[in-house]
């Protein structure tokens, strides 16, 4: 099989996860370099996608780990394989999937990167409102640290999304899939100052239903905000590494520390699985054991 005949499959497979599962933009995109990436591999050492067998894949995932690639991302390669031969399976070119007997490399779970209380506030005053933009900022990060929302969420959102008058907002998540979250009544109180004083400035007379427009009136890319946020960040003298996750983190965080329950972090933040909401709870007791280790006279 020539080269541009495994590109094909590669691009039929992805459109039929976009099909099927309604997957973001960018985890496509991570499935489509994960694959060409083995593509080019086998090609390279005379196989193909269709030939290839168990062994190939080993090296395959080998050479990659010689590379110095960290075992989570490894892990993310092995399940974008034995996806697309899962699929090559299903779609009768092949009888076997070389990738089903591979287990994942094992990897340390990784405790989230958060932010105090005391943190979140100080970021949360860093844009100058007296500005447009500044104004938006402060509405972006009320919403994102009150709604625990994905960066992509956010700079998604559309007017018709939100319901001030409930304090509601309406997120389309991973997989299309829809949740309703409260805003809480200080982020209302910024969304409705924004959307009155700063939203028609930034729009310039410009029809657009876009939530919060970038200055050019514009749909914002979730790379600007990011750079909005390191720069507020350096305002507030927040020396910890920041990014729009960050916020999502203290979120989940936060409310756990004040006693929420798990399975209703889970909903607020769209996680489909409660595993992944769970690492919170190492969080927490990590924090219990350094209030133990402060306060307690034996600590």
């Amino acid at each position: 099989m020539s080269s541009d005949n495994g590109i094909e499959l590669i691009s039929k497979y992805v459109d039929a996860l976009w099909l099927e599962k309604g997957l973001s933009k960018n985890t496509l995109a991570s499935y489509d370099r994960d694959l060409r990436q083995l593509e080019q591999y086998l090609h390279a050492n005379r196989r193909s996608l269709l030939t290839a067998q168990n062994i190939d894949v080993m090296d395959f995932l080998a050479n990659r780990s010689q590379g110095g690639i960290k075992p989570r991302s490894l892990a993310r390669f092995l399940s974008s394989i034995k996806g697309f031969y899962q699929y090559l399976v299903r779609e009768n070119h092949i009888t076997v999937n070389p990738a089903s007997l591979i287990d994942a490399p094992k990897q340390g779970r990784p405790i989230p990167k958060s932010l105090t209380e005391a943190d979140v506030e100080d970021l949360l005053a860093a844009p100058n409102v007296d500005t447009d933009l500044g104004l938006r900022d402060r509405a972006m990060l009320e919403l994102l640290y009150a709604c625990g929302l994905r960066v992509s969420e956010l700079v998604d959102l559309e007017m018709g999304q939100l319901n001030l008058s409930a304090g509601i907002v309406k997120v389309l998540g991973k997989g299309s899939k829809e949740r309703l979250v409260p805003m809480g009544e200080v982020a209302q109180d910024w969304l409705l100052k924004y959307i009155k004083q700063a939203r028609p400035q930034l729009l310039n007379k410009t029809s657009s239903s876009v939530l919060f427009p970038s200055n050019r009136g514009q749909h914002m890319t979730r790379q600007t905000f990011w750079h909005r946020i390191k720069q507020h960040g350096l305002t507030a003298g927040i020396e910890k590494p920041l990014s729009p996750h960050v916020l999502r983190h203290a979120f989940a965080t936060h409310l756990l520390n004040h006693g929420a329950d798990l399975r209703v972090i889970q909903m607020l933040l769209g996680h489909s699985d409660l595993s992944t909401t769970q690492i919170y709870t190492h969080v927490a007791t990590q924090r219990l054991q350094n209030l133990h280790s402060q306060h307690h006279p034996r600590g």
